[in-house]
Parts: structure tokens; sequence; C-alpha cells
């Protein structure tokens, strides 16, 4: 299959970076397409611990070659710290790693505008992880934006990031912050630029032929389809757009050349930051703490809550996800009793997640059904067939709610802790 695009169906933390990990060794490029260094995916593997921001997971496996799209937004100096310890590691990057020259920096004064903004609005922040994805993006889209390709030219790219200084300045004072001097911005990323200049160079010819060539593409999103732009839990939402669809604009690979969509999918939900979360656990501490987690990438904690096939079948529906890949489903190893929400009901009706705005997604009912938990370790079992019986009827129940059959199911942190269902 040329090209594999795997996403997460909730709101990110799916544990896409493990599933990545499973497939990336079977491909010749691995591509981040979307997002920031705002989405993490944590690695365990034979060279360490690691939480992959922007590089492409793939890069732990030499013969494949990892690309970041111009659908992605990168923080240089995150960048450069993911390289230094990635090289550490003895990961090899010369030859390996490309940068299109079409992806948007962001700049200092993004992440302040984005602290600004979220303390401007109070008790209505969206709970952004004020990494100045949101403010980048804006920027992007209203003809602020600075690429890699500006710093080519010195004197345009100065010439830019003079505007820009002069413009985001006015609106740091009127929001009480303190204005950034340009000369500092200007000699800071002219040395992160010469830093990163030897991996930049246009995608668009290697991906075209790669695809013409029958090269198999692994496709890496950012985040998860629930906090799409779009579909997503609007405004609760992240900057960038989650979908599948997304890899056309963000890495320039036609819609036609996907061919598989593997769904990432948490035996449970968790959410980070602020927003509606139906099946999210309030009123049981032991529930509320096996099933909350600390983020990746702000190490904030996760809000945990019982699996919502509500969000998971809208997901499969709008990516047409082909397989889920179940995952931490030994978390679940704990409880007597699981609940599934298998639904919602919204004053006194039936209704679907895509008939809801944000504000009424916070008062729905959620629809349970209980079942029993098979309360034993399955940490170590690497064939199907010898999970416990009701272990092996929650995952069917899953794919028989969300419509998808799963093809996978992981039962540890470990890169070997897959068990494969196809």
């Amino acid at each position: 299959m040329p090209v594999t695009v795997i996403l997460g169906t909730q709101w990110g933390d799916e544990g896409k970076g493990k599933a990545i990990d499973t497939f990336a060794g079977d491909f010749d490029f691995a591509a981040r397409y979307n997002g920031g260094n705002n989405a993490g995916h944590t690695i365990i593997n034979e060279f360490g611990e690691f939480k992959i921001h922007l590089v492409p997971s793939g890069i732990f496996y030499p013969r494949v070659k990892c690309l970041i799209g111009g659908g992605v937004v990168i923080d240089p100096a995150v960048l450069i710290e993911e390289m230094k310890s990635l090289g550490h590691a003895g990961v090899k990057l010369e030859k390996r790693l490309f940068i299109s020259p079409r992806a948007h920096v962001i700049m200092p004064y993004h992440k302040i505008l984005d602290g600004l903004y979220e303390e401007a609005k109070g008790a209505g922040a969206t709970g952004t992880t004020r990494r100045g994805i949101g403010p980048t993006f804006a920027d992007k889209v209203s003809y602020n934006g600075i690429r890699w390709s500006d710093f080519a030219d010195k004197e345009a790219f100065a010439n830019k990031l003079r505007m820009q200084v002069a413009l985001k300045n006015k609106i740091i004072a009127a929001l009480g912050g303190s204005p950034l001097d340009f000369d500092k911005v200007h000699d800071e990323y002219r040395g992160y630029y010469d830093g990163i200049k030897p991996f930049i160079t246009e995608l668009f010819g290697i991906v075209q032929d790669g695809l013409r060539n029958g090269k198999k593409f692994l496709l890496e999103q950012a985040m998860g389809s629930i906090l799409d732009t779009d579909w997503g839990t609007y405004p609760f939402v992240t900057a960038s757009t989650t979908l599948a669809s997304a890899a056309t604009a963000g890495l320039g690979i036609p819609p036609r050349a996907i061919s598989r969509v593997i769904g990432v999918t948490k035996a449970y939900t968790t959410r980070v930051g602020a927003g509606p979360m139906p099946t999210e656990v309030k009123d049981d501490a032991r529930a509320e703490k096996a099933l909350s987690e600390v983020a990746a990438t702000t190490g904030r904690i996760r809000r945990g809550g019982w699996f919502d096939a509500e969000l998971t079948r809208f997901a499969a529906q709008v990516n047409g996800i082909d397989r889920l890949f179940l995952t931490k489903l030994d978390i679940l190893s704990e409880f007597e009793e699981i609940k599934v929400c298998t639904g919602y009901e919204f004053n006194g009706r039936r209704v679907h997640y895509y008939d809801l705005d944000a504000y009424q997604l916070e008062r729905v009912q959620p629809i349970y059904k209980i079942v029993k938990g098979w309360h034993s370790d399955i940490r170590g079992i690497r064939k199907y067939r010898d999970l416990p019986a009701k272990a092996r009827a929650y995952v069917e129940m899953i794919e028989k709610l969300s419509g998808v059959k799963v093809g996978w199911v992981a039962n540890g942190p470990q890169r070997e802790a897959v068990i494969v269902r196809q």
C-alpha cells in the first residue's frame, strides 16, 4: 500500500507514537503533515525512551527517510534540541531528514501572544499549550507568516521580520506584555536557520518521485481527529486540520494516493485542556486516578474518562478508517466493571456527535453500557486468543460500536507489546 495514514480518533494522546513505531520499519518514507510541537509521540525502543514532537517517529529505522511537510509549523529551538537528542542517541539524521521550505516558523511573538490571549480570555480560555501554534497558523492565513524559504534572502527576511515585530509589539503592549527587540530576534533566528539549513529542501519532487516509483509512505498525524479545526469541538481545538485529508495540503500527497487509514484509539478516553468531554470521570476517585495521565508535551494532567464509541465512530467515518489500532488495554485490567459510552442523549432525545456544538456537547447525557472487566494482568500476552475472554469481548464490542475492525491491540509500553489480530 503506497500511502498509509496513521491518525488519532479522539482528542490526541491515543498512543500514535507506538503505532507508528510498530509499522515504520516497513516503509520507505515517514512524514509529518500537520500541527507543530504541541503534539508529542512517545517512543520506547533500543535507543531509549523519546518524546518526539517534530521529527517523524520513523527516524529510528535507518532505511526510512523522514519528511516534515509544509503543513507543519516549526519552533526551531525545539527542533534543534530534538535533533541533538537523537544524534546523541546514535540516530543518523544526515540525508535522512528533510524539511519543507514552505513550513512556517514559530516566532517569539507567537508564543507571547498565545499566553496573553489565554490570560485575556480569563474563564473562557481555550486551554492551549501556549506553544505559539495558534498565532502562527493565524499569521499563515492572514498573510503575515514567515516561512523557512524567507530566510534564504537575508535582506528580505530582515524586512519581513522588522515589519512583523513592529506590528506584534503594538498588540503585545496593548495586552500588557513587554515588546520584543528586533535585533535580538533577528540574530537568534538567523542562528537557528544556519543549523537547520542543511536539512531544508523542497519535498514535492521527493514525494512525487517516490509515488511514481512505488515507494511506501507512512504519514504521521499530530493531535487527534476531534481536535480538528472544522470537525472538532471548536473553539476547544487545535489550529490545524487533523484529518487524513490534510495530507494533501500539508505534504503534497494526492487524495487518491492514500490507500489505507489506520485509526489509533485508546481503550478509554483522555483530554488535555478545556472543552467538553462527555465521558469524563468526576464521581469515582479510583477510576479518575487510573484513567488520568500526564501529557507528553506539556506535563499537564490529562482528564480521564470511559471509552466514547460515538466519537470513535464519527472519526472512523470522516477519515475513512480501515482498521483500528487499540492502545492501553492493559490500563483497564484493574477494573471489575467498565463503562462504555454507546451514544448521547440531549434534551431527552438521542443525538449524534455531529448534531451538536461544543457547548451543547458539555450538556449531553452519555448512554452507558456496563461490562465485566477481566481483572488480571495482560501485559505479557502476545497472542489474541490468550487474552482473557472478557478482554476479547471488550475489544470486539469496540469494533462493533465503531463499525471498524480492530487489527492491533497494544497491552504495554514496550515496542513488542502489540497483539496482531490480522
